[in-house]
């Protein structure tokens, strides 16, 4: 395992506050569990990872070990979903347990400028493990509203050390202005971004360690998002100090697979972290991305990409470890949603939700650790560029891209080739009823809130596709 960067003086006195802080702020006993009982909480979030973009999950050329390793150890879902086809909406659904479509945070795909945020005043998985007795600390990206207004201090975490941001480079940390931050102070570092991240992670989970005090760190990667730049690319991030890092003319699939290798290695320095300090045995470890793949992702076996609602856009690898509750080296074909996280982990943990928001998502304790058959799910999900809908009822799938429409069986033909609407007729008409009942039950869209797609002169396998109006599409309540 190679060497972790120096750490500062800065960072070690930050690790020792975090362990002190731990042994002096626990509960003694909740919900019945003891302090020691209740698991510790390493969520890790990619950023832009195809469903395919790691080895257990079927790519051959790229090396993704202490990934394969956490699904050897637990259970690897084939058919989990992320609540939206990009990072905003998803994160908001992550943290809130619900629909993003139900705050104005949850409009923007992505945020991208807006005075907009989530709400400091919203239940959040972080604020009610903290409410609990749970240390918190995000690592990484949060793309959920800034300062003043918002920030992951003001929602539930107690630490924070990433970026606010959608996407920084990964040498200046910055994005046209510099956005690394330490708390709510912000901070000139350098290194790659990768490293950095997993090396804070590292120091948390050695902090907490100290103290008989659970913990949730939430440790979100912007790796592979772009630009496209692996260790040792400072050449290419020079180049781009005069371009957008949203790049067309960079990037190639060696780049990206160093992208991947690198953050399985940081992974892996987090997870011996856990090992070295006995943790690991009670400690729910969860692998995931925000939404589908991007330009150079692997998304088979299916069509489509970030910002589509194909199901490339929104299938996503994700794996659960909890050796002391979880049978190891198992699959599942739960149909899984984001947005379902928040009521599993608060349910691991013996803390209720808020009764004033309750959790649109389920848990999937069942299906994990008692081997409970999986729950027929209807899903629902929509996207404002190209007038995008879609549903999952069962094994059905709703789709609409502009005014074409489509019914697919995704399980039996996961590409979404066969159009079944009219040869079962009655079951498209269903599924679009409760499309239309579900979404007047959300915020409409509205034309102001951000939205994004691929185009023609961008990516050669969209030819002819235009850039989005951006209009709001609300349909009449059937």
């Amino acid at each position: 395992m190679e060497t972790s960067p120096a750490v500062t003086r800065r960072t070690l006195l930050r690790s020792t506050a975090l362990g002190t802080i731990a042994m002096t702020s626990g509960v003694e006993h909740l919900f019945g569990q003891s302090r020691s009982e209740r698991p510790n909480i390493v969520f890790i979030m990619a950023d832009d990872l195809g469903y395919a973009d790691v080895s257990c999950y079927g790519r051959p050329d790229i090396s993704t070990p202490n990934i394969d390793g956490l699904a050897a150890k637990g259970v690897r879902l084939t058919q989990a979903y992320a609540n939206s086809a990009v990072c905003s909406a998803t994160r908001t659904a992550l943290i809130t347990g619900r629909y993003q479509y139900r705050l104005p945070i949850g409009l923007e795909e992505p945020l991208a400028g807006r005075d907009v945020g989530l709400p400091p005043d919203h239940p959040t998985l972080p604020s009610l493990l903290k409410k609990a007795g749970y240390a918190t600390t995000l690592v990484g990206k949060w793309h959920l509203g800034v300062l003043p207004k918002f920030g992951p201090l003001k929602s539930g975490y107690e630490h924070f050390y990433g970026f606010r941001g959608g996407a920084v480079d990964y040498y200046t940390h910055a994005n046209q202005s510099e956005d690394l931050w330490d708390d709510d102070v912000a901070v000139h570092q350098m290194g790659y971004l990768t490293d950095m991240l997993g090396s804070r992670a590292v120091d948390v989970v050695n902090g907490y360690a100290k103290a008989d005090r659970p913990f949730l760190l939430s440790l979100h990667f912007n790796a592979p998002h772009w630009p496209w730049e692996a260790p040792g690319d400072e050449a290419e991030s020079n180049r781009l100090r005069s371009h957008s890092l949203r790049d067309f003319d960079g990037g190639t699939q060696k780049t990206y697979q160093r992208m991947i290798q690198q953050m399985d290695l940081q992974i892996g320095r987090v997870l011996e972290t856990l090992r070295v300090n006995r943790l690991a045995e009670n400690t729910i470890v969860i692998f995931t991305s925000d939404n589908g793949g991007e330009r150079f992702a692997d998304t088979w076996p299916f069509t489509g990409r970030k910002t589509e609602l194909l199901e490339g856009g929104l299938r996503i690898p994700a794996i659960v470890s909890w050796p002391a509750r979880i049978p190891q080296g198992g699959t599942s074909n739960q149909v899984a949603i984001t947005m379902d996280w928040m009521p599993t982990l608060l349910g691991a943990a013996g803390v209720s939700s808020d009764p004033a928001f309750p959790p649109d998502g389920i848990s999937l304790l069942p299906m994990l650790t008692q081997n409970a058959s999986p729950v027929v799910r209807k899903l629902f999900w929509r996207y404002k560029a190209n007038a995008q809908r879609a549903a999952r009822d069962g094994d059905f799938k709703y789709l609409k891209i502009l005014e074409n429409t489509f019914l697919f069986h995704v399980v039996e033909d996961p590409m979404e080739r066969a159009n079944l609407k009219e040869r079962h007729k009655d079951i498209y008409d269903r599924i679009v009823a409760e499309w239309h009942a579900w979404n007047a039950s959300m915020l409409p869209e509205i034309d102001e809130s951000s939205t994004d797609n691929f185009t023609g002169d961008e990516l050669a396998d969209h030819i002819g596709t235009k850039k989005t109006s951006g209009k709001a599409d609300n349909p009449a309540v059937r």
